[in-house]
């Protein structure tokens, strides 16, 4: 007769917990939805499943585009989103090296310019931007609000605080970041928002046209 070894109270919590680890490890690195910044437009869209859901006016390096150490210079083409930092912190919350410091500002304090609210790490997938992870360049947010909109940045992207924090709840972990130099008008998505519209050859409307990027204010 073969005997049956029934496994310990402590071996079900391991495996327990090695469980709860892979699935919230799991969970963790969903892309979601998709991020493209335009350094012409100084603006950011959100993308679900192709269709734009989601645009913010940001603000990109005043030094230029690249990805050279000590360069200060925010990198084109595609990203990752490595790690978020800063879930539940209020707006305004001051980081330094990552961790809050208990301190809390109000938009446009003066003479201060630390990161705020919101920390979105980014992660180079090409040679392009192989850097941007080892240079910290992340997606923040900034009390210097008064900048957003135009190049202002040392190599991160900037954003106001509520865009951030609404920001960091649509994208997760592996979410995809691209950085184009170019418009986002023009470019061709997969259905049509309230930002959107539909444009013909002649700059009409109708059901079989290509939906493209109108702009506007941050909706």
């Amino acid at each position: 007769m073969t005997k049956t070894t029934l496994p310990s109270r402590a071996g079900i919590l391991l495996l327990g917990g090695l469980l709860c680890f892979l699935l919230s490890s799991c969970a963790k690195i969903l892309p979601g939805n998709e991020v493209i910044v335009s350094v012409r437009d100084q603006k950011m869209m959100v993308l679900k499943e192709g269709a734009p859901v989601k645009s913010y006016r940001i603000s990109t390096s005043k030094f230029g585009l690249g990805d050279k150490p000590g360069s200060m210079n925010t990198p084109l083409g595609t990203m990752r989103i490595a790690r978020k930092i800063g879930g539940g912190a209020p707006a305004g919350a001051v980081f330094k090296s990552r961790r809050p410091t208990g301190e809390i500002l109000r938009p446009n304090s003066p003479g201060r310019d630390p990161i705020v609210s919101r920390i979105i790490w980014l992660k180079g997938t090409e040679r392009r931007n192989r850097n941007a992870f080892r240079r910290y360049i992340y997606i923040h947010g900034t009390p210097e609000e008064r900048t957003i909109g135009r190049p202002a940045s040392y190599g991160c992207i900037r954003m106001k605080s509520r865009d951030v924090i609404d920001l960091f709840r649509r994208v997760g972990v592996g979410a995809e970041v691209r950085v184009i130099k170019g418009s986002l008008f023009g470019l061709p998505f997969s259905s049509v928002g309230e930002e959107f519209v539909q444009r013909g050859p002649e700059g009409g409307s109708g059901a079989d046209q290509t939906p493209v990027f109108r702009g506007g204010p941050s909706i």
